[in-house]
């Protein structure tokens, strides 16, 4: 039995269920809630409801958007012929930031992972095929994370596309900017190596 009244026990399960929250978490984040104003509690609520209402995945690269095409694929400015393949919606932002890639994206949403059922057919790079296989696009960026399941995903994705006239690149990985390399482990310094270039 729970020590707290139903709906207090309700909400913090739900909240158990974001990302990185735990119990503990869950509980401050209901509390959080129960102390605040009414109107501060139907903005959230009004805004979960309408998060899910309103937004959907853009037909041509499935950014998560509002507006379909989505303001990138939309965009007149945008390469259009310069594909950017993230995991997922939240890895545009860091590309952005850099304020360097001036293309488009396709969203995967998710990784290559036979441990977790995951394999090609549950990620969303049918329309990219599509795109390649009509002559749409110039260069696919490979921008996966250097993970395991980052790297099977960014090899099959060269395999399949390989039979295309595309140029595909991968992203550079190595020793990040302002650290030293005497605490980069062996993969880092290793792909620091491969990713050398002339100066």
């Amino acid at each position: 039995m729970s020590r707290y009244a139903e709906p207090m026990a309700r909400l913090i399960e739900e909240l158990k269920k974001l990302p990185g929250v735990g119990t503990k978490s869950a509980q401050r984040y209901a509390f959080h809630l129960l102390r605040s104003s009414d109107s501060d509690a139907v903005a959230l609520a009004d805004a979960v409801r309408d998060l899910k209402a309103s937004l959907r995945l853009c037909s041509i690269c499935n950014n998560v958007t509002d507006v379909d095409p989505c303001a990138y694929c939309a965009s007149p400015t945008r390469n259009q012929r310069q594909v950017c393949v993230v995991e997922e919606p939240t890895n545009i932002e860091a590309v952005e930031r850099t304020r360097g890639y001036s293309g488009v994206y396709h969203v995967l949403h998710g990784t290559l992972s036979p441990l977790h059922g995951v394999g090609p057919d549950q990620l969303r790079a049918t329309s990219l095929v599509s795109r390649v296989e009509k002559g749409e696009v110039d260069e696919v960026i490979l921008a996966t994370s250097p993970t395991l399941e980052g790297e099977a995903t960014a090899s099959w994705l060269a395999t399949t596309l390989r039979s295309f006239p595309v140029k595909l690149t991968r992203i550079a990985t190595g020793v990040p900017a302002g650290s030293d390399i005497e605490y980069a482990d062996e993969v880092t310094m290793a792909r620091a190596l491969e990713g050398r270039r002339e100066v």
